[in-house]
């Protein structure tokens, strides 16, 4: 029996092993890489709801209140790219069925708006401007339909979806994301693997974004709030039902509180830019995708107010993270220059098979900073478990930060501290750890 007992204690613990080095071994695919580099994304909302002052259709809105008068695409771009972001995402069909495009699969869309006399395409339109400054684009196509008469009868109801979906991904140029979601829906069941196929048909590289309920059929997860941060370490490695996946978090939030789509005298809900910086640091910084959502009014542009913000925001963070203190002062002689160059595709690693290791920046005289950039190089998978940033002081090393992941990029903010030798000190990793980047910042005026 104690024989017996001794087995089993030794299948639990080979059991576990195995499970760690599964985790530690997952890899992302090139396109998870790819979209996980761009790190700041922008969601538009704009539909019928824009002109009657709803945050949720019901589907019996006329098509012939969508008429922006002012529609300039352009104008969103440029501040949206001012703001800093890469890519964004445009909600093509809301959950009222309001088509955005000149679909062939239903009536209900601006092809009976008296918007350009109901020959226009605010998905074309956008995703030129999009490319024209320079971003991404993506789109949202809401699988629940509140107009739409074939929801009743799910067979029906999946072919329709499916022809909107094709004409969306064979129109419009590559798709950086496809937004995939389950909302509202009414007990209705979808056929996911089969939005996927059609998807993966016509763009391969896409990554698609959904919950962890739809587990299988995304690319990246949501971050479970719409607060815009990241409350946990975070591990792109996922466990669902005992399937390991590689999906990247995406924590998304609206410029506006609590509104995704634009409305009439709501000034008093734009986030201050302080509010902005720190749902940056508490997404990108935790290793996340931010997804912002931008709404347009009812005159086709954005707000004055809200263009404003977002290129006061994009100025903010480049002011904060403009002069890295270690590329400006820094050996360049430096065993670990890789890591220290300012350039996000080279990588210092640690000693190969190593589980533990530092990588050591010396400064001629001693510098201020109170915030710390770390990038690891995921390509092969996430290696560091715990690691601490420490500073040389009274001939030992002070911790000022450390954490138990780093992921994509981790920014750790602490207290200025002024030293001329301090080290990134990995205290533990499945192998060894590749670093991107170890970067330093005085974010206090005269700190440097």
């Amino acid at each position: 029996m104690k024989a017996l007992s001794a087995v089993m204690v030794g299948l639990v613990l080979l059991s576990q092993e195995l499970c760690a080095q599964n985790f530690s071994e997952i890899k992302p695919a090139p396109q998870q890489t790819a979209w996980q580099d761009l790190e700041f994304g922008v969601i538009l909302h704009f539909s019928t709801n824009t002109f009657l002052d709803r945050e949720w259709g019901d589907g019996t809105a006329d098509p012939k209140v969508f008429n922006p008068v002012e529609f300039d695409p352009d104008q969103w771009m440029k501040a949206i790219r001012d703001s800093g972001a890469k890519y964004v995402v445009l909600v093509a069909k809301h959950h009222d069925g309001f088509c955005l495009w000149p679909t062939e699969q239903t009536d209900y869309s601006i092809k009976k708006s008296p918007w350009k006399d109901g020959k226009g395409d605010v998905v074309g339109d956008v995703a030129r401007a999009a490319r024209k400054y320079g971003l991404r684009f993506g789109v949202y196509l809401s699988p629940w339909d509140r107009h739409e008469p074939k929801y009743k009868d799910s067979a029906a109801y999946d072919l329709y979806y499916l022809a909107e979906l094709e004409e969306l991904a064979t129109r419009y140029g590559d798709l950086v994301e496809f937004w995939l979601d389950g909302a509202g829906s009414a007990g209705h069941v979808y056929n996911f693997a089969k939005i996927n196929e059609t998807l993966r048909t016509y763009q391969p590289n896409t990554v698609v974004f959904a919950d962890t309920g739809l587990f299988e059929y995304g690319d990246a997860r949501w971050v479970g709030t719409e607060s815009g941060t990241v409350g946990y370490e975070n591990w792109n490695v996922i466990d669902r039902h005992g399937y390991l996946r590689w999906r990247p978090v995406e924590a998304d939030t609206p410029l506006r509180k609590e509104h995704w789509f634009w409305h009439p005298n709501d000034e008093k809900s734009l986030k201050t830019v302080d509010e902005l910086v720190t749902v940056y640091e508490q997404t990108v910084g935790r290793g996340a995708q931010l997804m912002l959502g931008v709404a347009p009014d009812n005159r086709g542009l954005l707000p004055d107010s809200d263009a404003v913000r977002l290129k006061e925001f994009g100025e903010a963070i480049r002011a904060r993270y403009s002069e890295n203190l270690v590329v400006s002062q820094a050996s360049e002689r430096s065993e670990f220059l890789a890591a220290l160059d300012n350039d996000p595709d080279t990588f210092w690693s640690a000693p190969a098979g190593s589980h533990h290791a530092a990588l050591e920046v010396k400064f001629a005289k001693p510098v201020t900073f109170d915030h710390a950039v770390t990038m690891e190089w995921l390509n092969d998978g996430q290696k560091v478990q715990k690691y601490s940033i420490e500073v040389w002081a009274d001939g030992k090393w002070k911790a000022v930060a450390g954490g138990q992941a780093i992921g994509h990029k981790k920014i750790d903010g602490f207290a200025p501290v002024a030293a001329n030798r301090l080290r990134l000190n990995i205290l533990s990793s499945t192998s060894e750890a590749h670093i991107r980047e170890f970067q330093l910042y005085s974010t206090v005026a005269g700190g440097k």
